[in-house]
């Protein structure tokens, strides 16, 4: 099963940088609700719930960039070696189409990411439910989902800059990138992305695939 030797080779280049981030992942969140049950027991639990839903305090404001660290950190473990010397002429020259492979190696590195992200997101809904009714887990959860997306989007533009072979275009795209992302990182207030989610889960689907454009470029040569 050549996918099974692709999934291997991909794991070994990620894995100590995506245990780093899950392990730090999770201790931000360990640290958002102890810094909740302060709360709690000093101010009080209806002062506290007024504060997040009245005066805007998000009190998740500190997992804003860990999702997209996250995204950073593993597309720049997984694609940046291959870069080194060319590497990936070694990786398109297995016995399976150019496209398939990539694929199989983006897929990899996406799934490895959904694992730490629903796990972080798990844990903040089950500490929220500790503290919260769900009318506000909910508010919450619709808050911090841009922050994730933008880790996997992240995650996608990293892979479209690294590959690329031209430096001019990694500037570009770069740029570009940067941008983009910001749209993903605004301070809304308590579920303010509400109608924006399922347009940014599209949007972020639709960039999924397109390193295989500086996959292209770099198999052709170009420069």
């Amino acid at each position: 099963m050549m996918w099974k030797s692709v999934f291997y080779k991909e794991w070994l280049k990620i894995r100590w940088f995506w245990l780093g981030y899950t392990t730090m992942a999770i201790f931000v969140i360990l640290y958002l609700f102890l810094t909740v049950k302060h709360s709690f027991a000093f101010t009080g639990g209806k002062n506290t719930w007024n504060n997040i839903l009245f005066l805007g305090n998000q009190f998740f404001s500190p997992l804003k960039f860990v999702p997209l660290a996250g995204g950073l950190a593993v597309a720049l473990a997984q694609y940046f070696p291959e870069t080194v010397n060319k590497r990936i002429k070694l990786t398109l020259h297995l016995p399976i189409k150019d496209n398939k492979v990539l694929l199989l190696m983006h897929s990899f590195g996406g799934a490895c990411l959904m694992i730490s992200y629903i796990l972080t997101c798990g844990l903040f809904a089950g500490f929220g439910l500790v503290y919260f009714p769900v009318q506000i887990v909910t508010s919450c959860m619709i808050s911090i989902f841009p922050w994730f997306l933008a880790g996997l989007t992240g995650y996608f533009l990293i892979a479209l800059i690294v590959l690329e072979p031209n430096w001019k275009f990694r500037i570009y795209y770069s740029l570009i990138g940067g941008f983009f992302l910001s749209i993903y990182l605004k301070s809304p207030v308590l579920a303010g992305y509400s109608h924006a989610n399922s347009g940014l889960f599209i949007l972020t689907a639709l960039v999924s695939v397109v390193f295989l454009f500086s996959a292209y470029r770099f198999k052709k040569g170009e420069v």
